[in-house]
């Protein structure tokens, strides 16, 4: 790119196109989970990011899945409609590329009931799709997918393109960013959870993680831009500034990229990371790096908690609160606090060891608590990226 040259802008509208360079597990053998490391190349793209960014991938639905919907509606999958950005294609292809196949529409719901209206189901669902019936139908909806509705209503007869209109439009999914480019320059690294589960009968597929797992292979191309995480910034390398790093599963992913960073960086403050996975042996990822990490002193400290290795069940908050005294002296020593992964349950939990770690050690009362997390969220110390 010569000097005067515009830099690429990378969107949804115009998304880059780089190339899986490796892949590999990161679960070892007897994990119940598949979690993967993928390596993307990006030499020649221009594409760049920053430590706590998120790259969003563009991704197909899986075959079989749109076999199954073609089969349950009657149609050969050869039918031409017009996609939800208005091209020409087939069915097959609409479905595949550019619908959302798997949580149904609440407008494709509706007309499920109307045009089953005979199936004394009908009458049961129709009600869940009242605004004030959110939490019942997001309840009925756990497990179930569009596929489980026109199985269960073969009443309802649509035609391809008034099928496809009624479906969203496929999304982009988000993985947090594993790599510096201080550190690997034109490369950028995903940590991922396969995501397969059985519900209702049938076989379920997360569909971003399946379609790199199982349909990506070494070489091909992928599409995707970088979604920034602005709120989830590492301090200035030459800052002193502690940092509290909290990542339990694939919230490791970008902690990788900090730590990376900071190595490169030659940052200044210590450093402390927190791990939490089920087992030790089969689900530790990246343990080399991290325990080198550790030996050089690019970490100070490192505090895992793997779930399932005893009688009982220790996750990360129960670290937190064992160490909470040394917690509370990084706290008053300016650390800033980073939370990565899951939003339902542990990020809630490790907020609530916090709260307590404060209360205990630092002598306040609940309230007086509150306000000092509270005060350490306004002054940008207690940074959070769950999901």
């Amino acid at each position: 790119m010569s000097a005067n040259a515009t830099p690429v802008v990378y969107n949804r509208k115009n998304p880059c196109v780089f190339r899986l360079r490796e892949t590999h597990l990161l679960t070892e053998g007897g994990s119940e989970k598949d979690t993967r490391h993928f390596e993307f190349d990006l030499c020649g793209t221009g594409l760049t990011f920053e430590p706590g960014d998120s790259l969003a991938l563009f991704s197909s639905n899986c075959p079989d899945l749109v076999s199954d919907i073609l089969d349950a509606l009657g149609f050969s999958g050869d039918e031409e409609v017009l996609d939800p950005d208005k091209n020409t294609t087939t069915i097959r292809q609409a479905l595949t590329d550019s619908c959302a196949i798997t949580a149904p529409d609440k407008k494709l719901l509706a007309a499920i009931c109307e045009r089953a209206a005979s199936n004394p189901a009908a009458a049961e669902l129709l009600p869940m799709l009242a605004p004030e019936m959110k939490q019942v139908l997001a309840d009925h909806l756990w497990g179930r997918e569009t596929i489980d509705f026109l199985l269960q209503f073969p009443e309802a007869k649509f035609e391809p393109q008034e099928f496809v209109s009624l479906l969203r439009k496929l999304v982009v999914r988000l993985y947090s960013i594993a790599s510096s480019l201080t550190h690997s320059p034109d490369q950028v690294d995903l940590t991922v959870a396969t995501v397969r589960y059985h519900s209702f009968g049938r076989d379920r597929k997360g569909v971003c993680s399946t379609w790199l797992a199982e349909r990506l292979d070494i070489g091909k191309d992928v599409s995707g831009f970088i979604s920034p995480g602005k709120g989830f910034r590492l301090p200035d390398p030459d800052e002193d500034t502690p940092v509290i790093m909290i990542g339990p599963g694939t919230g490791i992913a970008p902690f990788r990229a900090f730590l990376q960073h900071r190595k490169a960086t030659d940052a200044k403050g210590k450093a402390w990371l927190f791990f939490g996975e089920q087992h030790e042996a089969t689900e530790f990822f990246y343990r080399e790096e991290f325990e080198e990490a550790l030996t050089s002193g690019l970490l100070e400290r490192m505090t895992t908690a793997f779930s399932r290795d005893q009688d009982y069940k220790i996750y990360v908050q129960h670290r937190l609160l064992e160490c909470g005294p040394d917690i509370w002296k990084w706290l008053e020593d300016g650390a800033i606090i980073y939370v990565c992964g899951d939003a339902a349950r542990m990020a809630g939990d490790v907020d609530e060891a916090l709260h307590k770690i404060v209360e205990e050690h630092g002598d306040r009362s609940e309230a007086q608590a509150a306000e000092y997390i509270e005060s350490m969220r306004q002054a940008k110390r207690y940074r959070r990226d769950v999901y």
